[in-house]
């Protein structure tokens, strides 16, 4: 099974599903992304629960022998969208957190981060299937199990840099569970109405945290 990278760049094992191979050569990695744009677009149109390999095969002309070079099953087209559609999170992710300096900086951090998110969902509708998708096979549940931990690990070694004296473990659990909030409040409110959304999400920011007094207390360490 090919290796995949993570966060500090070490190979991992693909679980749970046969990832496919990304082509070198030019002609084939035109194909490679025509079929993958072709996915998004029907993954849009009828969502992940409609979706059939033959679908692709009607809407790009590639014949299926062609197709499944490229990509095993249904679940290896959804897994390769889904961790692109992650790398464009991480990368907003990482520049959200850059503009952190101080721990002061912590709210409006947060704030940018869900601002950020919902964006990307408002900006690639696919997002919001292709996430379902992962939600309800569990060769692809892992792919949203690893993008939690390494947005996870993004704030916690931002905050490392702004709260050098709070336990790392602390951190840890901090930023996974503000990473899983963050996620679910933006999957909710991207299904509502417009103005409704913009409620749901201004009540949401109202309330992430603003310090890491919480995080104190729970670590033994009550803040001054």
């Amino acid at each position: 099974m090919p290796e995949q990278k993570n966060r500090t760049g070490k190979a991992t094992q693909a679980a749970g599903r046969r990832t496919p191979l990304v082509p070198t050569q030019e002609r084939s990695r035109e194909r490679f992304d025509r079929i993958l744009a072709a996915a998004a677009e029907i993954l849009t149109e009828k969502g992940s629960e409609a979706f059939r390999m033959s679908d692709i095969v009607e809407r790009t002309g590639i014949a299926f022998g062609s197709l499944y070079q490229y990509f095993p099953d249904k679940s290896a087209v959804i897994g390769t969208l889904a961790e692109r559609c992650n790398a464009i999170g991480r990368d907003c992710v990482q520049r959200d957190l850059a503009a952190m300096k101080n721990l002061p900086d912590l709210h409006a951090a947060l704030c940018r981060i869900t601002d950020g998110y919902e964006q990307m969902f408002r900006e690639h509708p696919v997002a919001h299937h292709i996430w379902q998708a992962t939600q309800a096979d569990r060769s692809l549940q892992k792919i949203d199990e690893d993008d939690v931990a390494f947005l996870a690990g993004l704030l916690s070694d931002a905050l490392k840099h702004v709260a050098p004296n709070v336990p790392a473990a602390a951190l840890a659990s901090f930023s996974q569970l503000t990473m899983v909030l963050i996620a679910a409040a933006v999957r909710h409110a991207i299904v509502l109405p417009p103005s409704e959304s913009r409620r749901s999400l201004a009540l949401f920011k109202q309330i992430l945290p603003r310090d890491l007094a919480a995080v104190d207390q729970v670590a033994g360490k009550p803040r001054r």
